[in-house]
């Protein structure tokens, strides 16, 4: 009797399902910067190696500006430093981005430096990128990310900023997060008169929460038209105004912003003559 008990109780061991134990680990990948060339450039791919989601054009959502002294530029002087920011019109609770710049050859131009931080760089070759950080992840300061620029030494025409950012939905995964890629090109001081070049400058602008009013200075050495044109972050014109003419020397205008503009971010365009400037602002009553 006891043998046959021996028996039926090694068949039960036997059959007896195995159990496992798994050890769920959530971790985000690449929260201190993404693996280089994916900015969406020639020759690169972009953030869906990582991340399984969509593509969607970054126009709108990548907010990128190039500035100087005297403000947004389109064209750079060579050896000039400048400072970049970027940042998300949609303002996401947790985002990511990589970018680089490349000129007509597709070889990676100037030189990237840090600037307040949040940002950090990496290479592949002779490509260099700027990255997101751990913490600037989960920022929402204006502006998210900004770093600087120093153009080539020698005027190596257009140049590409290649840009591309993550929107993610925080989900601690890499699923469901949509990739943004968008691209800016600066050209080169070739073909710009020096007249030209100096016919608007020093130019600020603010917002006077005090008066409600946007204050703005620059210097011109011409006498021409004065044009403001205030525009919000989805491309849309709030507010185009006809401000006179200039006089030679320092000028300085001011103008009150109509009640029924929202509070937020908006570009502040201005021209003389034709020749542009322009600033971003914060409008808070």
């Amino acid at each position: 009797m006891p043998l046959i008990f021996i028996g039926i109780l090694g068949i039960s061991w036997q059959n007896a399902p195995e159990i496992q134990i798994q050890k769920f680990s959530k971790t985000i990948r690449h929260n201190s910067g993404s693996p280089t060339a994916k900015t969406g450039a020639p020759g690169e791919g972009n953030c869906t190696v990582c991340h399984i989601g969509t593509v969607q054009d970054g126009s709108i959502e990548n907010q990128f500006i190039l500035v100087n002294s005297s403000g947004a530029v389109t064209n750079y002087v060579p050896g000039e430093t400048y400072q970049i920011s970027l940042f998300l019109a949609s303002n996401p609770s947790k985002k990511g981005f990589q970018a680089t710049v490349l000129d007509a050859t597709n070889t990676f131009a100037g030189t990237f430096t840090p600037a307040a931080g949040g940002v950090n760089f990496t290479n592949s070759g002779s490509r260099f990128y700027a990255n997101h950080t751990a913490a600037s992840t989960n920022g929402s300061t204006f502006p998210l990310w900004d770093w600087q620029w120093t153009a080539p030494v020698t005027d190596v025409g257009p140049v590409t900023f290649y840009v591309a950012t993550n929107v993610a939905n925080n989900n601690a995964q890499n699923t469901g997060d949509a990739i943004y890629l968008s691209n800016y090109t600066i050209n080169g001081t070739v073909g710009l008169e020096n007249k030209q070049m100096a016919t608007l400058t020093d130019f600020t602008a603010s917002f006077s929460a005090e008066n409600h009013s946007i204050n703005i200075a620059f210097s011109t050495l011409i006498n021409g038209n004065k044009v403001v044109n205030l525009v919000d972050l989805n491309g849309k014109s709030v507010l185009n105004m006809n401000l006179g003419t200039s006089a030679i020397g320092l000028n300085q205008e001011k103008f009150r912003v109509p009640d029924h503009i929202k509070n937020g971010m908006y570009i502040v365009q201005f021209f003389v003559d034709n020749h542009p400037k322009s600033q971003m602002v914060s409008i808070q009553r």
